[in-house]
């Protein structure tokens, strides 16, 4: 598995100031997407036991509110071993950051008994859609992409948009 890049503090993926880590490999590549450097699985850096205590690292400042894991595909099934990993220890050590993803897959058909999700507190899923972008939407690209309140939905075996 590979990652293309860790930002230390970003403000735009996900509310107030965050760790975001951007997983390399993409089969979707959605026409228009914001980050094409991340879609062939051979490019970035590998991402071992030092890249989760890197970010581990930075999460421990007192203004990181939580930790986004972006893409690329971070549920690509080359991809979500490390994801699971990652997320784990980060709710681990800081139980009370977030920790938002985004991903092409979907949360009901897709992903809905993969152990990753009882890490994360907000999913945004579904692939971006050129033709339906919305530039007004908050944490989505495009209006088909559902901002999913993880833990409520899974405690009520259905989507349940976070708010």
């Amino acid at each position: 598995m590979r990652y293309n890049r860790i930002r230390k503090m970003d403000i735009s993926n996900g509310p107030g100031v965050r760790v975001s880590i951007f997983m390399q490999g993409c089969i979707f590549q959605c026409k228009q997407c914001f980050n094409p450097e991340t879609h062939d699985f051979q490019g970035g850096k590998e991402f071992t036991e030092d890249t989760i205590n890197r970010v581990l690292a930075l999460g421990e400042k007192e203004n990181i509110v939580g930790l986004s894991i972006l893409g690329g595909e971070p549920m690509h099934p080359k991809n979500i071993e490390g994801t699971t990993k990652l997320a784990k220890a980060f709710k681990e050590k800081f139980p009370n950051k977030t920790i938002w993803s985004w991903t092409g897959f979907l949360f009901d058909k897709d992903l809905k008994n993969k152990d990753v999700l009882k890490y994360i507190d907000v999913l945004v899923d579904g692939q971006y859609v050129d033709e339906l972008r919305n530039p007004k939407l908050k944490y989505s690209g495009s209006s088909n992409q559902r901002v999913i309140d993880v833990s409520k939905s899974l405690e009520e075996n259905k989507v349940i948009l976070f708010h």
